[in-house]
């Protein structure tokens, strides 16, 4: 075993002193591997920050919130005839969830315009002069925040259950908001413009967290549900949030799909023709998405990799036939096929696996450098992908230099001594 051992060593030696004495050559050997590992660093490191990111972003909303909506929200696709006609959810499906569901602790409603292709339909708030296009007015009830806790209230107060049934002219504003239309102001107390309703502030709130950080879409502006329905009868596109009991994620979901099943008349063998979401699923919606852009990017490296692996086997070749005559002598001397093999094979190998630890040193320095420049995206370099890309860089060698290892393995002595 010692000697085993000991020829290994040897032969690993020669191959990094036949590395070391061709620098430039090597380095362009390795160029592929060097490009298709960096890349699988740098993928891996994105989709990790990303995918912490997002369950951050899904814990912050609520792991115990079940959102209904009348289209099911998630991963945007085209419509369906069916779906563009759905009837739109009501305040007694709210109330019937509220009543019917035992594993639903609390429910919440929200009313707006009809939903558009790229969100709520946006609306312009005004204030002495100042203007803000593109806010996001809502009728929601006083548990909106018990349910939707991705924000609190900053300063002032929410609306309570008695401003809903007074029908009061009352608004709670978001933080961007707050900036564009009240810049050295305290909003509370004031009064505000919107979609030509007066309006008073009787609260802020602090700045909703996104998926990458503070939103810039961070623009709602809220109202009582009946103060909604007030200054819009015909409004009927409803958002229904439900919060389950702890640990009855499951069985809440299903009696809320059961007593709407029944209250839409869905029939037994009918698909839902309603969407209901969880923190899980947006995630797997996520998590498939971003498969899909990883397998890509694999491709991509994989590329590189057979690249590199080529240029492998083309200079481990030429090594054979500059080497040929050291060969012989090493054969002469008393060297068995499997030394002469194993010491070209090492060689390979020990070729692609610095370009390996090169790809991977780089792969996370340019992560650490997107850390850095953007902050709000947590890019680390997970302990899987440098064992894979360490794995997949010296397989390389492996595989493309096996072919060059053998030929030299095989070469008659005599032949060899006489090459010149």
């Amino acid at each position: 075993m010692t000697t085993a051992w000991t020829s290994v060593g040897e032969n690993l030696r020669l191959a990094v002193d036949t590395l070391r004495a061709h620098k430039f050559r090597s380095f362009l050997t390795v160029l592929g591997v060097f490009i298709g590992t960096t890349t699988v660093i740098m993928v891996a490191s994105i989709i990790a920050g990303l995918d912490k990111q997002l369950v951050d972003a899904a814990e912050q909303f609520g792991t115990r919130v079940v959102w209904i909506y009348k289209l099911q929200m998630g991963a945007p696709h085209k419509l369906t005839r069916e779906e563009r006609l759905r009837k739109p959810l009501t305040y007694d499906d709210a109330q019937a969830i509220r009543e019917l569901c035992p594993d639903v602790e609390e429910v919440s409603l929200a009313i707006f315009g009809q939903l558009e292709e790229f969100g709520l339909p946006p609306t312009t708030a005004r204030y002495k002069g100042r203007e803000m296009a593109g806010a996001q007015f809502m009728g929601v009830d006083a548990n909106y925040l018990t349910i939707a806790n991705s924000t609190s209230v900053a300063d002032g107060r929410f609306f309570t259950s008695t401003d809903d049934l007074h029908r009061r002219d009352v608004v709670v504003i978001a933080a961007n908001v707050v900036e564009q239309l009240f810049e050295h102001e305290d909003p509370v107390g004031k009064s505000i413009d919107v979609d030509g309703h007066s309006l008073e502030v009787i609260g802020t709130l602090n700045k909703f967290k996104g998926f990458l950080g503070d939103s810039p879409d961070d623009r709602d502006i809220f109202i009582p549900y009946w103060t909604y329905k007030k200054f819009y009868p015909a409004a009927k596109d409803h958002f229904i949030s439900a919060l389950a009991a702890r640990g009855r994620m499951d069985e809440a979901e299903d009696e809320i799909r059961g007593v709407l099943r029944r209250r839409r008349h869905v029939a037994p063998s009918d698909v839902d023709n309603f969407g209901i979401s969880t923190a899980e699923s947006f995630i797997s919606d996520f998590r498939a998405i971003i498969g899909s852009v990883a397998l890509v990017m694999v491709v991509i490296s994989s590329i590189g990799l057979l690249v590199g692996g080529i240029g492998v086997m083309d200079i481990m070749l030429v090594s054979v036939t500059e080497r040929t005559r050291e060969i012989g002598v090493r054969k002469a001397v008393g060297a068995r096929q499997r030394d002469i093999a194993w010491q070209f094979l090492l060689e390979a190998i020990t070729l692609t696996g610095c370009g390996g630890l090169m790809g991977i040193t780089f792969g996370w320095l340019l992560s650490l450098m997107i850390r850095l420049l953007v902050p709000s995206l947590p890019s680390t370099v997970p302990l899987w992908s440098v064992i894979t890309g360490f794995a997949v860089s010296t397989g390389i060698g492996l595989f493309f230099g096996l072919w060059p290892a053998l030929k030299a393995a095989r070469l008659d002595p005599i032949i060899a001594l006489r090459y010149e």
